[in-house]
């Protein structure tokens, strides 16, 4: 089977697994996009602790569900936001200015738009967290 969105996939994985009321889920490919969209949902404490596991080959990651997350997703295809433009972005993604995040790919690594509107800088948003 060919993975045409591999953080598409992991996501909906984890987000079914979270469903389920699991508490780990294994997530069978392994890039640097879904390590650094994992490590963004860890930092305000969305998902636990992650774990990568080399197989030589793609390699997987087990990751610690916490139960507190509603949805989350990719966004695609992914846009340019400028600074300027953030605050539109928020109240077009249903729910995002209540509640949630926008995760943004910058030039200063992967980050929620908050922290973004901090650095003052602009990105790609390959994701959502509600």
């Amino acid at each position: 089977r060919v993975c045409s969105n591999a953080l598409a996939e992991a996501l909906k994985s984890t987000n079914n697994a979270e469903k389920r009321g699991k508490w780990q889920v294994l997530i069978k490919s392994c890039s640097k996009v879904i390590i650094q969209f994992l490590t963004v949902m860890m930092k305000p404490g969305y998902i636990g602790k992650f774990e990568i596991l080399d197989n030589h080959r793609a390699g997987k990651t087990v990751l610690n569900l916490t139960g507190s997350l509603n949805k989350y997703g990719v966004i695609s295809p992914t846009f340019e936001i400028q600074l300027k433009d953030l605050e539109k972005w928020q109240n077009n993604l249903p729910l995002s200015h209540q509640f949630g995040f926008i995760v943004m790919t910058t030039s200063a690594g992967t980050m929620h738009h908050e922290e973004a509107r901090r650095k003052d800088i602009g990105g790609k948003n390959p994701g959502i967290l509600l």
